[in-house]
């Protein structure tokens, strides 16, 4: 078998159904099988997966084993020869699994292959690509110092901007939510360290194949969607666990520092108190839905449930709307490509508008307005 895609799933039943649906258009064409691991969720899961992909390997734990652990359940049963770890809030592009198989055979000693991440409302998400995060990296990253010194090689090294958003090249740390690699690779380095804190897992497995002379590569010859609210709300608990994971990380691999200690501590007091300064930004309703589909029963339900709702065919139609009209386009997966919903999010980003969609056969639409929302489920009968 070529492929084996991993799915560690915790309680986001609809987007785990979004994201099998993607994954099976994306393996319609290759040897490849898909194993989903549920960390004991409550939440409907393991019904829906008994009900809709009865066929899926499902392995559902009773307690919840944490990401490292969930992981290497799943990839001791996959079978492909290559593997990917892939989030259950994402959404891949018909072509993705393909292109990076193909690019793999050109490259020099690869090991860890990532690509071009968006949220839910098309913008990129620079944690594609990172560097080692030393206790000085680690600092520009909670201090935002990186933010204004990007083109400085002192400060630009957390989201590895010496490569633009399209430019392909070697990175050091590749983002957990997609990593794709030789099964023969993640068990020669033990896979996910099953002590590793929250946040850190991703970051020690990509360095361990660097250790063991491999090249990481960030490739954006294709693009995935990540709606990364689901999973990471940038608060202070979350600056305190990237203080443990990074902690962790330097015990495994350097020396314990004092100085990295003195740095965070820093950082995230400067984090909070910009934290509560700050106005929560009021959020604004669509004043202006747009069904995108074929499905005239669908339309006729969302009536109901929203006023001004038009209804278009296509994507590719020219549809002229006020910029500064507040506007959610409701798209239909059953009538256009995961690959082009992908690039309509890109195309559309930054113009008031936000974008919920609806997988095949499924009764409900869903999206995420920005990387830290939580995320938004339509439902209708």
């Amino acid at each position: 078998m070529q492929l084996s895609v991993i799915i560690l799933n915790y309680n986001v039943k609809h987007f785990l159904e979004l994201c099998i649906k993607s994954v099976q258009k994306a393996i319609e064409h290759l040897d490849a099988e898909i194993i989903v691991v549920d960390n004991a969720s409550t939440d409907g899961s393991k019904e829906m997966m008994q009900q809709k992909f009865a066929h899926i390997l499902y392995l559902y734990q009773t307690q919840n084993t944490g990401f490292p652990k969930g992981n290497n359940i799943g990839v001791a049963h996959a079978k492909g020869e290559y593997i990917c770890i892939l989030n259950p809030d994402t959404v891949v592009a018909e072509d993705t699994f393909q292109k990076l198989l193909d690019e793999y055979q050109t490259l020099d000693k690869p090991g860890i292959l990532g690509c071009h991440l968006i949220d839910g409302a098309g913008h990129f998400l620079p944690e594609s690509k990172r560097g080692v995060p030393t206790p000085w990296v680690a600092f520009t990253k909670v201090t935002s110092l990186y933010r204004f010194f990007s083109k400085n090689k002192y400060f630009n090294q957390y989201y590895a901007m010496h490569l633009s958003e399209y430019q392909p090249g070697k990175v050091s740390i590749l983002v957990g939510a997609f990593m794709l690699m030789k099964k023969s690779l993640y068990e020669s380095v033990g896979g996910f360290d099953e002590g590793c804190f929250m946040y850190s897992d991703d970051i020690d497995l990509s360095y361990l194949s660097l250790k063991n002379g491999f090249n990481n590569y960030y490739l954006p010859q294709t693009t995935i969607i990540h709606f990364k609210g689901e999973s990471t709300l940038k608060n202070i608990n979350y600056m305190k666990r990237f203080k443990e994971a990074m902690q962790f990380f330097y015990k495994k691999h350097f020396k314990t520092s004092v100085f990295f200690n003195l740095l965070m501590n820093v950082g995230i007091f400067l984090f909070a108190f910009k934290k509560k300064n700050e106005k929560a930004k009021p959020v604004e309703k669509p004043q202006v839905y747009i069904y995108v589909g074929e499905n005239g029963y669908v339309f006729h339900c969302l009536k109901k449930q929203f006023s001004n709702v038009e209804m278009i065919q296509s994507l590719d139609e020219n549809i002229v709307l006020n910029p500064n009209i507040r506007t959610e386009f409701l798209v239909d997966a059953d009538s256009i490509t995961y690959k082009d919903y992908i690039n309509f999010l890109m195309q559309k980003k930054n113009s008031h508008k936000t974008f919920k969609i609806k997988p095949q056969n499924a009764h409900f639409f869903i999206g995420s307005n920005h990387k830290n929302d939580k995320g938004e489920i339509l439902t209708y009968n």
